[in-house]
């Protein structure tokens, strides 16, 4: 079966798969740079499979990697309306990774970096189903009115952001914090002092953790 997005996938030394995780790179990015959190994890998760796809199309800054909703406009209904169109292409895209590899939403954690992170919140919170977890770096919440009048279910959510950030403020860790809180959906978050844009071995260990409490 050939998925409609391109993709970097990394399966167990087991072959008996139990568990997903798909991994969303950022603006710019590739399923290839996204797949490096996978190094680390699998050791530690023997029946899981990780699947990075690259964005549904290039980036429009960056024409060697790829995007799930252009940015070269900083309207936000235009953004908004760009991020449904990928969100419609991932929704299609899991449930053929569903389809292939016989696994339900319960077993499947969405995790991302920056808009990948933002792409896995909305994907996480407006499926009919609740996925296993939501693991997000460096992200926000797109658009607030929106992800509330979409919002299905409360997938547990662990969100990690780097204090120095300038590409994505820190503050919208708080402000996701504050709409997790109010819509009676279970949120952790964690702070990384002297951090920027980027992914450490501190979140990353985060991440792990979170996810081996979720995984059976």
């Amino acid at each position: 079966m050939t998925f409609c997005l391109d993709s970097t996938i990394i399966k167990p030394n087991n072959e008996h798969i139990k568990n997903a995780i798909i991994l969303l790179h950022g603006y710019g990015g590739d399923g290839k740079d996204i797949s490096s959190l996978s190094l680390n994890w699998k050791r530690h998760l023997p029946n899981t499979i990780f699947i990075c796809p690259n964005g549904h199309e290039p980036c429009s800054i960056n024409p060697s990697g790829y995007q799930w909703f252009d940015l070269t406009s900083d309207n936000p209904e235009y953004i908004l309306e760009q991020s449904l169109k990928g969100e419609k292409i991932l929704n299609q895209f899991i449930n053929e990774v569903k389809k292939k590899f016989n696994l339900a939403n319960n077993q499947i954690c969405l995790s991302g970096f920056s808009q990948g992170c933002m792409m896995s919140i909305n994907l996480g919170l407006t499926s009919d189903n609740k996925y296993n977890c939501i693991i997000g770096f460096s992200g926000k919440i797109i658009n607030i009115k929106d992800l509330e009048t979409r919002k299905k279910n409360s997938t547990q959510t662990l969100l990690i952001h780097g204090e120095l950030d300038q590409v994505v403020p820190a503050n919208s860790l708080l402000e996701a914090k504050d709409f997790f809180i109010r819509n009676n959906i279970e949120i952790e978050t964690h702070l990384i002092k002297n951090c920027d844009h980027h992914i450490p071995i501190e979140s990353s260990s985060i991440a792990l953790n979170y996810i081996l409490k979720k995984i059976k």
